[in-house]
């Protein structure tokens, strides 16, 4: 018997939202796109091939804490808990979780890329066909309404894995964590991925691939706006940058011009000189104890961390701060 595909419950962002924000963007003294537009179906691809990539530690690396202590985790997620995944992509760590939570209410991956979304959503279905699969399309870091469970449920448990929040400025970051806990509740958790400061040329590899999937997929930002928005960058005239600002602790990804050269989006000009570069993604790291200042700055208590032997990466379960 086939299974059926869950219904999308969509509250993506209109195309005018996309155009403004990227206009918004490049009209700043120093050029900047959010980072979230890299996932159309394609960028989404293209992600999960930066996964497998021997350079890029943090997938594997979780992955590995995920499986070494996922009992552990799953045993701190009640059994009528809505599990919310933020940013679920291809939910493959997701799995390792779902396994072990075999009475849920409800799994909600979340994702701004619908395609991807579906097809995921789809395999989910048929893997665990007696668990409610209710894929959201939306941006997590704008308002968006959870989709109805068919099971009651006690709690919200929001997963956010892949170190995500290191996409966010810390005083953003705050922000976004706070309204988490919102989400979450008195009841409920936070589960998510944490990458942790380490020897810069570690970082350095991890976003300069010797394959180059991390430069195509930085790119194919320019290629969505090209087909989407109408815009006329020209891609040669455009690279890949990515390298780990120390003083900053973060990674900084952009996409530099290669000449003075003049773009045309949405009825704008947009002038670039030669050099300049739009700054695409952030990604900071932090130390353990840095993370649970910025947890305790959203309302938030760090309950438990999970790390590799080598303290690259953590996984930490937050609840609400008593």
């Amino acid at each position: 018997m086939k299974t059926l595909s869950p219904p999308l419950h969509d509250c993506a962002p209109a195309m005018e939202s996309f155009e403004s924000e990227v206009l918004a963007g490049l009209s700043t003294f120093e050029k900047t796109l959010p980072c979230k537009y890299f996932y159309d179906a394609y960028g989404s691809a293209l992600f999960d091939q930066i996964c497998e990539l021997p350079e890029y530690y943090p997938t594997r690396t979780e992955a590995a804490i995920m499986q070494g202590n996922a009992a552990e985790m799953a045993a701190l997620v009640c059994p009528d808990s809505l599990l919310i995944e933020y940013g679920s992509g291809s939910s493959i760590k997701t799995r390792i979780l779902l396994d072990r939570l075999p009475r849920l209410a409800g799994y909600v991956p979340m994702d701004i890329s619908r395609e991807h979304l579906q097809r995921t959503a789809a395999q989910l279905a048929e893997a665990y066909p007696h668990l409610d699969i209710l894929p959201l399309c939306a941006d997590y870091t704008t308002e968006f309404t959870l989709p109805p469970a068919c099971r009651p449920v006690g709690s919200h448990v929001v997963y956010f894995p892949g170190s995500t929040i290191g996409n966010f400025h810390p005083i953003d970051a705050a922000a976004f964590l706070t309204s988490i806990a919102e989400v979450c509740g008195q009841s409920g958790g936070l589960l998510i991925g944490v990458d942790l400061k380490k020897d810069a040329a570690v970082l350095n590899a991890a976003y300069n691939d010797s394959q180059g999937v991390t430069a195509a997929f930085n790119l194919n930002l320019l290629t969505r706006m090209n087909a989407e928005l109408g815009a006329d960058f020209d891609l040669d005239n455009f690279s890949h940058r990515a390298y780990y600002n120390a003083l900053a602790g973060r990674i900084e990804m952009h996409l530099l011009s290669l000449s003075s050269q003049t773009v045309h989006l949405g009825g704008a000009e947009i002038n670039f000189e030669a050099e300049e570069s739009i700054l695409t993604e952030c990604s900071y790291k932090y130390s353990l104890l840095d993370f649970a200042g910025l947890a305790k700055s959203a309302g938030l208590a760090v309950r438990k961390v999970w790390t590799d032997s080598e303290q690259n990466f953590s996984v930490q379960y937050l609840t609400l701060a008593s």
